[in-house]
């Protein structure tokens, strides 16, 4: 038999009993669904992890019955009841007693410290974009309208993306394995840059430098490299082989550009709309199988409404609420402006 390393056995106890305090610190300050959930799969995973959830927990439960005690209990005069060694013994005790109380609050108040203040949360308002400097020299940068939380320690480093998308730089440490949550997906990265979006049924993984693994719920993990993607969804991952160009066009966001390369006008329209704090609708079936190409500024959607209205059968009427409804434009429509001396709108 294989001798054990000298305390790593330690090691992994330790590591298990922060992660089971940290889950139940979570637990115990408004948790979310997937909170839940994912203390849930934890302790599933592994007997360990069990045991270690229920002691924790048992120590938390001692500390709330410890303080709630002593705010209802009332005694008469201690020498109208018991003797004087007594007394005495009984000091002992509750001496005893109060400093267990106060080391079991003093751990779980440290466990509450470093479960919240180790996680930093970023987000983006519609129509901003920020790049963001993490702590371990990597670069995180989100797109509009996104959502994020980044937690490191001494073993990993990981961010979870609440919405929206990010593209990530990341900076090279072998030890620390850089980790991205999104849904049911898990990105794993040492040194490389890829950029992720959450749409709405599925992850969109495009991989730009170096290499990285991916897996969905239980579905072994994947490799991608530079110059490929992945489209993620739970329990199931499918690989793409991505050009040059579809590569660019996935990252525009980066220098603040929407590029269209054949797209049709409901999926430009979406793609706006990621950027407007008022959308763009389509008020004609026949105008969004309509197909538009070009490179257009985020922050700019009247230069693509003109480009539309110049270059197909299209005309945007403008809400009074800022939204813009787009229509068809009819050949009478267009002969009846060209007879105007106006351009078709």
């Amino acid at each position: 038999m294989q001798a054990a390393e000298p305390g790593s056995n330690c090691g992994d106890r330790d590591a298990i009993e922060a992660e089971a305090a940290r889950l139940l610190a979570r637990l115990n300050c408004d948790p979310t669904t997937q909170d839940e959930q994912d203390a849930c799969r934890w302790i599933e995973a592994d007997p360990r992890h069990a045991v270690a959830f229920a002691r924790a927990e048992a120590a938390w439960e001692a500390t709330d019955r410890l303080k709630s005690g002593a705010a209802k209990i009332t005694l008469p005069p201690l020498a109208a009841i018991i003797s004087e060694i007594d007394q005495r013994r009984l000091s002992r005790n509750i001496m005893i007693a109060a400093a267990i109380s106060v080391l079991l609050f003093i751990v779980a108040a440290i466990v509450t410290v470093r479960t919240f203040t180790g996680v930093d949360r970023y987000e983006t308002q519609i129509g901003e974009i920020r790049d963001i400097a993490l702590a371990d020299g990597s670069t995180m940068h989100l797109n509009s309208d996104s959502e994020a939380e980044v937690r490191f320690t001494d073993n990993g480093r990981r961010v979870r993306i609440m919405k929206g998308e990010a593209n990530f730089e990341v900076a090279h440490d072998k030890s620390r394995p850089f980790d991205v949550e999104a849904r049911s997906a898990v990105i794993r990265a040492v040194g490389t840059a890829f950029n992720v979006r959450m749409r709405p049924s599925l992850v969109e993984l495009t991989v730009t430098q170096g290499t990285v693994s991916v897996r969905s719920g239980d579905i072994a993990q994947q490799k991608v490299s530079a110059g490929n993607g992945a489209v993620i969804r739970p329990r199931a991952v499918a690989l793409t082989r991505l050009g040059p160009r579809l590569i660019d066009q996935r990252i525009a966001w980066r220098a603040q550009m929407v590029e269209l390369d054949g797209e049709t006008i409901a999926q430009a329209a979406d793609e706006f709309n990621r950027y407007r704090s008022t959308p763009i609708l389509i008020g004609d079936n026949r105008v969004s199988s309509l197909r538009v190409g070009g490179r257009f500024r985020t922050s700019d959607s009247k230069e693509f409404l003109t480009a539309l209205q110049l270059s197909l059968p299209v005309r945007a009427v403008m809400g009074e609420d800022g939204s813009v409804m787009l229509l068809y434009r009819d050949e009478e429509q267009s002969a009846a402006r060209s007879v105007d001396g106006l351009p078709p709108r």
